[in-house]
C-alpha cells in the first residue's frame, strides 16, 4: 500500500509517517496542494492522502473530483480548530486523524483503506491445497481468472499470487470494477489526455501503466460493460492501450489477474460478457473455497479477528470459549470469511467479560446452521402478509446493513447485489425518511 503526506514530515506529522511505513507501507511526499495533484496525476498507485489541516483540504477535493480521481483523503493536524475539521469532512475526506498519533488509530486508518492482511489463514486441507495449487501458477506469467462466492478472499489470494511471481518487486495495482462508476473506469483503467473530455485538466496515469513491471488486478471484472470489454481485450492481446483522448497506443507490461463471483460462462452464454475475453483471461483458473467447504479453518479465523479487533480497538485481548467457536463452526457463512469477520468484530466490542462466549455471537435475523435448518416461524412469514414487496426488500437490506455494522461492500455481497445498486437504494431509503444505519466511527463503510 502507498501513501501520501500531504505536508512538512516534521514533528507530528512525521511520525504518523514512520509510523505508518512501520507497518511496511510505502510513502511519497509532497509540501502542498499543487505538487500533490502533480504527483497524483502521474502515479495511479497511491492509495491514500494524508492531508495536513494547514493545507487547503476542501481544494484538495474539489481538484479530485473534477479530475475524476478516486482517491480516498484523510485529513490530519494538531489541536485542529473544528470547524476546520468539519469543513474538510463535509467536504469528502474519509476521516480525520489527531495529532500526535495514536499508533491504533494509524492501523485503524490504514485497515479501512487495505484490507491485505497478507496471508490466507488456512488450516483445512482444501484450503490448502488452493494454496498449493496458487503457488504453482504463481510462476507463470499468464493471466489468472479467480473465482469464488462474495467474500471469500479472492483479492488476497490475488496478492499472494503476486508476492511468489516474479513480478513480487513491481507494484500490485488493484481496481474494483464494481465500485467505480462506468464513466469513470475507463479512465482510471486506461489513464487520458489534457482535455479529453471535461474535467481532464492535465494528462493522467492510468492503472495499467502504474502496474507496469508488476500485477494489475481486475476484481470484479463481470461487472464491467461490454463496451469497455472490447478495449480490455485489446490490451490483454496487444499489451498495449490506448489514454481516453490519446493520439497513439502506450505499450504495457503488467501481469493481469481478474476476479468474479458470478458464473462466467453464464455471463457469456447470456450475452453479459465476451466470450474472447473471457477466454484470454482464464488460462489459469484458480477456485477459492467457501467457507462452508474448509470448516477447519474458522476456529483460527474467528481467533485471528478476535486478536486483531481487540488490539485496533484499544481493548484487551479475549478469547473465544468452546461454546462460541461451536456456535461458529455450526453455521452457514452465506457471506463467507467477511461475515466471519463482522460477526467477530461484533462479539469483540460487545463483549465485557474475560472471554467471548456463545451470548456475544450474533449471526442475525437471517442466520443458518449447518448442522440443521431452523423450523419456519408461522408469526415471521405472517409478518410479510399484505406488505409490498418494496417493504420486504427495504427491511431485508436495512437488517442486513444493520448486521454487517454498516459496511455497504459486506452487505451488498451478502444481499448478492451490487455496491451500486446498494448505493442507490440507501440514497431513495434515505430520501424517504428511513434511518440507514452507519458503521462506528474508524470503519470502512465501502470499497474506494
Amino acid at each position: 500500500m502507498r501513501l501520501l503526506v500531504i505536508g512538512a514530515l516534521s514533528a507530528d506529522l512525521g511520525t504518523a509517517a514512520r509510523m505508518a511505513m512501520a507497518r511496511g507501507i510505502r510513502l511519497n511526499q509532497a509540501d502542498d496542494v499543487a505538487a500533490a495533484l502533480r504527483m497524483l496525476r502521474n502515479d495511479a498507485g497511491i492509495d491514500l492522502v494524508l492531508c495536513d489541516l494547514t493545507q487547503d483540504v476542501a481544494a484538495l477535493l474539489a481538484d479530485l473530483r473534477r479530475e475524476r480521481m478516486r482517491i480516498p483523503v484523510v485529513a490530519t493536524g494538531v489541536d485542529p480548530d473544528p470547524a476546520l475539521v468539519e469543513s474538510a469532512i463535509i467536504a469528502g475526506a474519509r476521516d480525520f486523524l489527531p495529532l500526535p498519533p495514536d499508533p491504533e488509530l494509524i492501523a485503524a486508518m490504514l485497515q479501512a483503506v487495505s484490507r491485505d492482511s497478507a496471508d490466507f489463514i488456512a488450516r483445512d486441507p482444501v484450503m490448502l491445497a488452493t494454496l498449493r495449487r496458487a503457488e504453482m501458477v504463481a510462476r507463470a506469467d499468464a493471466s489468472v481468472l479467480i473465482c469464488g462466492e462474495s467474500g471469500t478472499g479472492k483479492e488476497v489470494m490475488a496478492r499472494i499470487i503476486h508476492r511468489a511471481s516474479r513480478r513480487a518487486d513491481g507494484p500490485f495495482v488493484a481496481v474494483n470494477c464494481a465500485a467505480i462508476p462506468e464513466a469513470l473506469l475507463e479512465s482510471e483503467l486506461f489513464g487520458h489526455e489534457r482535455g479529453a473530455f471535461s474535467g481532464a485538466l492535465a494528462r493522467r496515469i492510468g492503472k495499467f501503466e502504474a502496474a507496469g513491471g508488476g500485477t494489475l488486478l481486475l476484481d470484479e471484472i463481470s461487472e464491467m460493460d461490454l463496451r469497455l470489454q472490447a478495449k480490455l481485450l485489446r490490451a490483454v492481446q496487444e499489451r498495449e492501450i490506448d489514454r481516453v483522448g490519446g493520439s497513439g497506443p502506450v505499450k504495457i507490461d503488467v501481469r493481469i489477474l481478474a476476479t468474479s463471483n458470478r458464473d462466467l460462462p453464464a455471463e457469456v452464454a447470456a450475452g453479459r460478457f465476451r466470450e474472447d475475453l473471457y477466454f484470454r483471461l482464464n488460462v489459469i483458473t484458480l477456485r477459492v473455497p467457501s467457507l462452508r467447504e474448509r470448516p477447519a479453518d474458522i476456529p483460527a479465523l474467528a481467533a485471528h479477528f478476535a486478536s486483531r479487533f481487540a488490539e485496533v480497538n484499544g481493548l484487551p485481548p479475549r478469547p473465544l470459549t468452546e461454546g462460541a467457536v461451536r456456535r461458529l463452526v455450526g453455521h452457514g457463512w452465506r457471506g463467507n470469511v467477511r461475515e466471519l469477520e463482522n460477526v467477530v468484530h461484533r462479539a469483540v466490542l460487545l463483549t465485557e467479560a474475560d472471554t467471548i462466549g456463545v451470548e456475544a455471537i450474533e449471526l442475525g435475523p437471517n442466520a443458518t446452521d449447518l448442522a440443521a435448518a431452523p423450523t419456519p416461524n408461522p408469526d415471521d412469514a405472517a409478518s410479510f402478509v399484505g406488505r409490498t414487496m418494496r417493504a420486504i426488500e427495504q427491511e431485508a437490506i436495512l437488517r442486513t446493513l444493520q448486521h454487517t455494522l454498516g459496511n455497504r461492500t459486506h452487505a451488498a455481497e451478502i444481499l448478492g447485489i451490487s455496491i451500486r445498486a446498494l448505493r442507490n437504494k440507501l440514497r431513495d431509503y434515505s430520501e424517504q425518511g428511513a434511518a440507514v444505519p452507519k458503521p462506528p466511527s474508524g470503519l470502512a463503510t465501502e470499497a474506494a
